[in-house]
């Protein structure tokens, strides 16, 4: 494996000059950089990094804690366009990307504290917000760059890319509406997580709005698997008042209600009006009639790493907060 001394040797330059070459460094002449990169690409070269961290401090690591779903195995795929976002952000910006996974049964603030302890970072970032998260407190003593994906509800600044998932289900269920439901059932995910809490309050607003008393009954509670959703939804349509819209949480959630729906003959945009979230495109292959709200996890992903990023350059300056709206499409497109 090619090393510096080699190349500057080709290029009859030192190695200082080398190695800050294929840093970009300012005081570097551009064509010396481009002559740098092309001849340490063409040999092999590979930085060590290793060595970086040992003289900087600095890792040059990017660490994502993602909890797993369920055992079911097709609730992590929404995980995916999101982890290629932060991956391919975090080389174009010269990290490398960690995921450390979790499961139901550990404790986020002891996973973020052996984190911590580890040093194997240079930043985090953290998922799955609840109420007064104790993470981001946390971190925010401990000067640690981190940046949050969602929301919560502490009186304090802090970055975060969220999406707006109150809007949506506000949306969804205005739409519901204007189909003529009235009996109108919202999916959450896992009930503690900010994210179930937002898309609870705009489903509320829409139905406040409306005049339209909420029944708790038509609330689904619960981590979504497929299997899950097609139960839950086979005891609402076997109910004396069954519901005749559906706000779904997500694809997962959809395939367990159209499963429920086609078990009885029911079509989807004639018997039961149905809008869901649709992060991994899955909707578009399906041949039902199906109202989308689009959110592009991997442009989630990409603005995570850069808000990250851009709070390890520069630690003490404002926290930055990007909230994202989802596209709708109308059922008709989705068909």
């Amino acid at each position: 494996m090619a090393n510096l001394k080699e190349i500057a040797a080709e290029l009859s330059l030192s190695v200082t000059t080398v190695s800050r070459a294929l840093k970009n460094g300012p005081e570097v002449h551009p064509w010396t950089v481009a002559r740098g990169k092309e001849v340490g690409e063409r040999v092999g070269y590979v930085p060590n990094h290793h060595g970086r961290a040992l003289k900087t401090g600095r890792t040059l690591t990017l660490t994502a804690v993602l909890p797993m779903e369920t055992p079911d195995y097709l609730s992590d795929l929404a995980k995916l366009p999101l982890i290629e976002g932060m991956t391919l952000a975090a080389r174009r910006l010269g990290y490398s990307l960690s995921i450390y996974s979790t499961t139901s049964d550990d404790d986020p603030v002891e996973s973020v504290r052996h984190l911590l302890q580890a040093r194997s970072a240079d930043g985090l970032i953290i998922t799955r917000m609840v109420s007064g998260d104790p993470r981001v407190r946390l971190l925010l003593d401990q000067r640690i760059p981190f940046v949050a994906f969602g929301r919560t509800d502490l009186d304090v600044a802090y970055p975060f890319v969220d999406i707006d998932n109150e809007q949506i289900a506000y949306d969804a269920t205005r739409r519901l509406m204007s189909k003529g439901c009235r009996r109108i059932a919202l999916q959450l995910l896992v009930p503690n997580d900010q994210a179930s809490a937002a898309r609870l309050a705009g489903y509320a607003r829409a139905m406040t709005e409306a005049g339209i008393p909420i029944d708790q009954s038509l609330i689904g509670h619960g981590r979504f698997t497929v299997e899950s959703s097609a139960a839950w939804f086979d005891r609402l349509l076997a109910s004396p008042d069954p519901p005749t819209g559906l706000a779904c949480a997500n694809e997962l959630g959809l395939l367990g209600a159209l499963h429920a729906l086609g078990k009885l003959g029911l079509v989807p945009g004639r018997d039961v009006h149905i809008v869901t979230r649709d992060s991994t495109r899955l909707t578009r292959f399906l041949p039902a009639k199906i109202g989308v709200h689009s959110v592009d996890m991997a442009d989630v992903g990409r603005k995570l790493i850069e808000v990250l990023e851009s709070r390890i350059a520069n630690p003490l300056g404002p926290a930055m907060g990007i909230l994202l709206e989802g596209r709708f499409e109308p059922a008709e497109q989705s068909a």
